[in-house]
C-alpha cells in the first residue's frame, strides 16, 4: 500500500531519533514541544506502526524505527539536493538573457557589440540567441521564449511592449533580375499596385500589412503571390517569380543574391527596427541592461 508521508515528518521523526529527547528536537526544530508529539504520533499511525518507546526513563527508538532512520535520511538528503539544483537552475534561469530575433541584426556587428557592453556590465550573466520564425513577429517575446527580442515596428499588441529603435531604415523593393521593373533605377510604389506580392504570414498582423505598404495603396487590397517565413523561402520565391516585396535596407544583402535585385522605391515611409521587451519585465536588471547596452551601441 502506497503511503505519503511528508518530508516535515521525516525531519522531525530524525532529529528526534538524533536526541532521543523531545523537548531538544523541539528545540532545534524552532517548534513547541506538544506540537512535535502530535506529528509524531501522526506519523505513527500513517505507517501504522509504533516508531518511539516513551516512558519515564525516556525515549528509545523501536526496531521499526531503527529501520526508519537510514531511510529517511537517504530520503531526506535527496530532497535537499534536489531543492539545491532547482535553486541553482533558478539563479541560472536569472543570470541568463534569452535574445530572440527572426532574423540576425546584422548592421556593422551591431549584435556583438551589443554584447560586449552588455557582457562588460554583467560578466556573470550569459545571453542565449532564440531563432524564431517569421509567423511570430514578436520574436519569442508573446510567448515567453524570448526575455528581449529584436523585432520589426509595428507589433501586435504593441501596448504589452516598450521597445529602443535601432535602427530606421528606407523599404527597398526586391525583384527578380529579369522583371521588367528591374532595369529602373527608382520606382514609384503607385506602379507597384497590381504587381503580386510575397506577404509573410496571416499571424503577423500589422507587420504583415506594414511590408505589404497597406498604408500606400489608397484602400485596394494587395495581390498576393506567396506567403514566405524565412530568408531562404523569400529568396527561392523572388528566383521563381511569384512575387516582389519590401526589404529593409539592412536585409537586402541576405536576398540580394544571383537572380534578384533590390531597388529604391518612393512613395512609402521607411522601416523601423527595434529591441522590444515586455512591459512587466522593464524592472528586470538583466533586461534593462540589455537595452542600456543597445542604446550605447546605437549612440556610438
Amino acid at each position: 500500500m502506497a503511503i505519503d508521508v511528508h518530508a516535515r515528518d521525516l525531519r522531525y521523526f530524525v532529529t528526534v531519533a538524533e536526541e532521543l529527547h523531545f523537548t531538544r528536537a523541539a528545540e532545534r526544530l524552532y517548534v513547541s514541544q506538544p506540537a512535535l508529539s502530535k506529528q509524531i504520533r501522526a506519523l505513527e499511525r500513517q505507517l501504522g506502526v509504533e516508531l518511539f518507546v516513551r516512558d519515564r526513563h525516556g525515549v528509545a527508538l523501536t526496531a521499526a524505527g531503527e529501520a526508519l532512520v537510514p531511510h529517511a535520511r537517504r530520503v531526506l538528503t535527496a530532497w535537499a539536493e534536489g531543492a539545491a539544483a532547482v535553486e541553482a537552475a533558478k539563479a541560472a534561469q536569472r543570470s541568463t538573457l534569452v535574445v530572440g530575433m527572426s532574423t540576425s541584426p546584422g548592421r556593422g556587428g551591431l549584435l556583438p557589440a551589443i554584447r560586449s557592453r552588455f557582457t562588460a556590465a554583467h560578466p556573470e550573466a550569459t545571453t542565449r540567441l532564440r531563432q524564431v520564425s517569421w509567423e511570430d513577429p514578436t520574436a519569442g517575446l508573446a510567448d515567453g521564449a524570448a526575455d528581449v527580442a529584436f523585432v520589426w515596428l509595428p507589433l501586435p499588441d504593441e501596448e504589452r511592449y516598450g521597445w529602443t529603435v535601432v535602427a530606421e531604415e528606407p523599404r527597398l523593393l526586391a525583384l527578380p533580375d529579369t522583371h521588367p521593373l528591374a532595369a529602373r533605377a527608382e520606382i514609384d510604389f503607385a506602379d507597384l499596385i497590381d504587381e503580386p506580392f510575397l506577404a509573410l504570414p496571416a499571424e503577423a498582423g500589422p507587420l504583415r500589412d506594414h511590408w505589404l505598404a497597406l498604408d500606400a495603396r489608397a484602400g485596394r487590397p494587395p495581390r498576393v503571390g506567396a506567403e514566405i517565413a524565412g530568408v531562404e523561402e523569400t529568396y527561392e520565391a523572388l528566383v521563381a517569380g511569384l512575387g516582389v516585396c519590401l526589404v529593409a535596407e539592412g536585409n537586402a544583402p541576405l536576398i540580394s543574391l544571383g537572380g534578384v535585385t533590390t531597388r529604391p522605391v518612393r512613395g512609402i515611409g521607411p522601416s523601423r527596427y527595434a529591441l522590444a521587451w515586455r512591459r512587466e519585465d522593464g524592472h528586470r536588471p538583466l533586461v534593462r541592461a540589455y537595452a542600456t547596452a543597445c542604446r550605447g551601441t546605437v549612440a556610438g
